[in-house]
């Protein structure tokens, strides 16, 4: 796998450190049923999908589908093979779902067969997948409640072992209307002698129109590439324009084949790395930073460019590009910091830290072009706590006087998974990963469809928050764009033990988790107080509280699916369809 080469860029003002809790609210939440004339088409495991990858793949498989070009729109598949579409305008009058599109019934005979899986592809366009190997592209027209019109099958293929679709994106490559859907699979692995047996294939495929102009339209498979991995990835997805491949998971994907031919992975040469001297050294206290960087002999006071605000830094020269420019690792406090050129040659700059205590990792986040120099006290700090690692006593344990760490103690909101998660970017032409971030414990939480132009969010924690990241591929110095924050939601996801699906509203008002039965939590971003409220342990003034609701529905069925727009969330059982009434806009 690619060594990590990026780096999450937080944007720090849309953090709130002073956020102290959820305050559980008793305001009721309308919540509306539509009774559904045949159950929702669940498929259970079977004994030989025993694996963990079965259960993520398909077992927690979201069974209700957004369709984020229309607001409050959604569509599930039902027990006939019917695609049933309900579109909400007035939640006192809701009617019945309506049926768009019937998958065959010969779909039904396959013993390994799937859930029905469904992607909105464009405002226009729908993949759709029977769960038996089959795939259908849609000509759906344009869709929502004004628009009755059935959908179009125009492509129709069976594609291999059965699948679901995680993705798919429409667009024009040269005047041909081109579609990319990215079909998963958890596959047997006769090379797997230990472990599950199991392994974990993505495939990519193009489908064009081949049809000349002015014919009817005719669509084929143009190419195929597949990558296999050892886990059900978290998240996926293709660039709008076809270009490239997004994959966040725990164990690393690799491209394995093209239009079935193996895909080559020479041994890398061994890399010659030119040994260039630092621009710049730095050190640090608790307190403080001193950054030394060096300058042109003979430099002037006058000739220095210098900028510092709380979180920011550029250092330069008058009439040449910034030295150092970028994006602090933490805030400084401006007003106590200075610089000073020492000996003619160097620019030695002082930074105050503004929260005294954590140590820094780096000077500038993602710069590689300085180097940390250690202190003495530091280094004997170091050296006397991995003592014990040399020891020759067999229990060597500086720490003896300290009570052991009971693990039973610790709580599920505590803990990480072992395996190191990373973040990755391959380029559609080279089938390499260009950019890679190691996720660490920055764990999965969702995915959610913010603007259906771009690519899917995702969720990730940071910390006890969560914090919303919208891919930029056109963008490969800032790829992923930090656009939303719910505060603390990181860890009190993480102790519900029940919990089945999470998301949160397209304008993030809201975020939303529900458990395997029932219940639905509504955690909303804070809003101005009417009444005059009062820190009692502070003794301050509140004037922004955040809402905690809690949803119970009249339901004892399995939850299949949940979905969340502005205004309304959307909970799908086997039976019916629950709206709840989340905000008045």
């Amino acid at each position: 796998m690619a060594s990590s080469n990026y780096s999450l860029k937080v944007n720090r003002e849309l953090l709130d450190p002073n956020f102290e809790s959820y305050r559980l609210s008793l305001d009721a939440i309308a919540t509306y049923n539509v009774e559904l004339d045949a159950a929702v088409e669940e498929v259970k495991l079977k004994d030989t999908q025993y694996t963990l990858d079965h259960m993520r793949a398909f077992g927690m498989y979201n069974y209700l589908h957004l369709d984020p070009w229309y607001e409050d729109s959604v569509l599930f598949v039902d027990c006939k093979g019917r695609v049933l579409s309900l579109t909400v305008t007035l939640d006192t009058a809701l009617g019945k779902p309506r049926e768009v599109y019937r998958i065959i019934a010969e779909s039904n005979q396959c013993e390994d067969r799937l859930c029905a899986s469904l992607s909105l592809t464009s405002a226009t366009w729908a993949a759709l997948s029977d769960g038996t190997g089959r795939l259908y592209l849609l000509r759906t027209g344009k869709r929502g409640d004004s628009s009755h019109t059935k959908w179009e099958p125009l492509f129709s293929e069976d594609i291999g072992e059965p699948f679901t679709i995680l993705h798919s994106v429409s667009h024009v490559q040269t005047g041909v209307h081109t579609m990319e859907v990215l079909l998963l699979r958890v596959q047997k692995d006769p090379q797997e002698t230990k472990g599950s047996g199991y392994l974990v294939s993505l495939e990519w495929i193009t489908v064009a129109n081949t049809a000349e102009q002015g014919q009817e339209k005719k669509y084929e498979v143009k190419k195929r590439r597949v990558l296999r991995g050892k886990s059900v990835p978290h998240y996926a997805a293709v660039e709008p324009q076809g270009k490239g491949l997004m994959v966040a998971s725990e164990k690393p994907f690799v491209f394995t084949h093209v239009d079935g031919r193996p895909v080559e992975h020479p041994d890398p040469e061994p890399m010659e790395v030119e040994k260039t001297d630092p621009i710049y050294f730095w050190q640090q206290t608790l307190e403080d930073i001193t950054v030394s960087v060096r300058m042109p002999e003979g430099i002037t006071k006058e000739e220095v460019q210098f900028r510092l605000t709380a979180d920011n830094m550029s250092i330069g020269v008058q009439g040449f590009p910034p030295l150092l420019q970028g994006q602090l690792y933490a805030s400084v406090d401006p007003e106590a910091s200075a610089w000073i050129i020492k000996n003619h040659k160097s620019l030695e700059v002082t930074l105050q830290k503004r929260s005294e205590g954590p140590m820094w990792s780096e000077l500038v986040i993602g710069d590689r072009r300085g180097e940390y120099v250690m202190s003495d006290e530091q280094a004997a700090l170091i050296h006397e706590r991995l003592t014990h690692l040399t020891s020759e006593d067999m229990n060597g344990n500086p720490d003896r006087d300290k009570p052991p760490c009971n693990s039973q103690e610790l709580e599920d909101c505590d803990g990480f998974p072992e395996d190191s998660s990373s973040l990755t970017h391959f380029d559609g032409e080279s089938l390499k990963p260009t950019q890679v971030v190691n996720l660490g414990s920055h764990q999965y939480l969702f995915t959610v469809d913010v603007n259906p132009s771009e690519m899917p969010c995702l969720c990730l924690r940071h910390d006890v928050d969560a914090l919303l990241w919208q891919p930029r591929p056109d963008q490969p110095s800032n790829m992923w764009e930090h656009i939303a924050t719910f505060n603390a939601l990181g860890y009190v996801q993480a102790s519900k033990r029940d919990k089945k699906f999470a998301t949160c509203a397209p304008n993030f008002s809201y975020a939303s988790l529900c458990e395997c039965l029932r219940r639905a939590f509504i955690y909303r971003q804070p809003s101005p107080v009417e009444t005059v409220l009062f820190n009692r342990k502070q003794g301050r003034q509140v004037g922004q509280v955040a809402k905690q609701q809690v949803a119970s529905l009249d339901s004892d069925k399995p939850i299949l699916g949940f979905r969340a727009t502005n205004e309304r969330l959307y909970i799908l059982t086997s039976s019916n369809l629950f709206v709840l009434k989340v905000n008045n806009n």
